[in-house]
């Protein structure tokens, strides 16, 4: 029997489990919804946490180290909580879990009156985000196995943008109305916090066990013998894949150090960065959009196009002309989008169903490690020497591009395809890379 990674009729999640009550393209949507929600929260909060802060007497080192130890937090603790959703089964749980964590801190953190709380609390909404992903990202790799894996993702990090663009701007608003009081800005964020999980709780009672998308009913009726429910390691595929994933990330310049560039060389008053940066975002959802269709026709190939705008992006964001400069943010962006989506949407595809969570989990901390070297990178590089810096990012993707040819791609997932027992699509594509 093949391994499908779908407990017992005794695991909470399966003993529930039916045929889903709406297609797979509309769990993707309402799943969408539920993410766009949640990102006009935590985005909202984030967009106003340095001057919270600040105003509760914070310094500029404990502002560094509380959103620090938040990211750190959002990345290095899905190592626990992936492998832990793949043990229990209770993938919902564990995402409304989440969500509710970040729900709730929001607009508490608006009260808080003591530095000491708002700190804590800073960094509770990162950890619900850890709590949540490696569920959530499983969850939604079963229905983009029916509606094409790349498409599936593309379609959710563009609704996320959506909310990433409307919470900043509600934020701002409030606190302009208010003269810049934070207990409405944030306590206004309960709404959509509130809907949030409402709808999840009713996509859950519609779709109890979305891995039926992806196996059919066998993973109900024909669950595995216990020894079979999980491998014991994760793919070789898979690790290569990360290798390439955490060289393209220590490759890529942060947007702090391009906007650190783009004021202390008088391109752009402060003011106007957070307006370029949501210029970005827009950027981000069109690149997901684009690289997730492409990733559904030609496979793995399509993810050529991260390491081929990671190194265009220092060469024109940190020259000393704005227009060059303005274009390598929106690259940056278009960056992050494949990022988000694409990056997200293969690693279903290399591993099995019974180990999906547990691969995001280490996933996001391997991109989390990247990212921190990254910016570390980038940013002395940059003191140093601008084209020294614009040489090494384009050696390193140079490598990055290498290792993609050295991972053994996925086939191109199709919508409506038959999909295997380890979780992989059983059409071919006409675009892979070929061993």
């Amino acid at each position: 029997m093949k391994d499908t990674g779908i407990a017992s009729p005794s695991a909470p999640d399966a003993s529930h489990a039916s045929s889903p009550r709406m297609t797979p393209w509309r769990f993707v949507l309402v799943f969408g919804v539920v993410s766009l929600l949640m990102d006009f929260v935590y985005e909202g909060a984030r967009s106003v946490t340095g001057p919270l802060l600040a105003h509760l007497g914070a310094s500029a080192l404990v502002v560094g180290l509380v959103t620090g130890a938040g990211e750190a937090a959002a990345l290095g603790l899905r190592l626990v909580s992936g492998p832990l959703a793949d043990r229990t089964h209770r993938f919902w749980a564990w995402t409304l879990a989440g969500y509710a964590l970040t729900a709730i801190t929001v607009p508490v953190l608006g009260l808080a009156s003591v530095l000491w709380a708002a700190c804590a609390l800073v960094i509770a909404e990162r950890v619900g985000k850890a709590v949540r992903s490696p569920a959530k990202d499983t969850l939604l790799s079963h229905a983009t196995a029916a509606t094409g894996r790349g498409r599936g993702f593309a379609v959710h990090e563009a609704m996320d943008q959506v909310g990433a663009l409307l919470g900043p701007l509600t934020v701002a608003g409030t606190l302009a109305l208010t003269g810049g009081d934070y207990v409405p800005a944030l306590g206004v964020l309960a709404l959509p916090g509130v809907a949030a999980l409402a709808l999840l709780v009713r996509l859950r009672a519609r779709v109890r066990d979305p891995v039926v998308y992806e196996m059919g009913d066998n993973a109900v009726r024909e669950p595995p013998a216990p020894e079979q429910r999980t491998s014991p390691r994760l793919p070789r595929a898979f690790w290569v894949y990360a290798v390439f994933t955490a060289a393209t990330m220590v490759g890529f310049a942060t947007f702090g150090v391009l906007s650190y560039h783009l004021v202390q060389r008088h391109l752009l008053p402060p003011a106007a960065v957070p307006v370029l940066y949501a210029a970005a975002m827009a950027a981000d959802a069109v690149a997901a959009l684009a690289t997730g269709w492409l990733y559904d026709h030609c496979g793995i190939r399509a993810l050529v196009a991260l390491p081929l705008l990671a190194a265009t992006v220092p060469a024109l964001a940190f020259t000393d002309t704005l227009g060059p400069a303005v274009l390598g943010a929106l690259l940056w962006g278009a960056a992050v989008g494949v990022q988000e989506s694409t990056l997200r949407a293969t690693v279903a595809d290399l591993v099995p169903t019974g180990r999906r969570a547990t691969a995001y989990g280490v996933f996001a901390g391997v991109m989390g490690a990247a990212t921190l070297a990254g910016g570390v990178l980038t940013g002395a590089l940059y003191e140093v020497s601008v084209p020294a810096l614009i040489i090494t990012v384009a050696a390193i993707q140079a490598a990055a591009l290498a290792l993609l040819v050295a991972t053994r791609g996925p086939r191109p997932p199709r919508t409506g395809a038959a999909v295997g027992g380890d979780g992989h699509p059983a059409g071919s594509g006409p675009c892979r890379f070929e061993r």
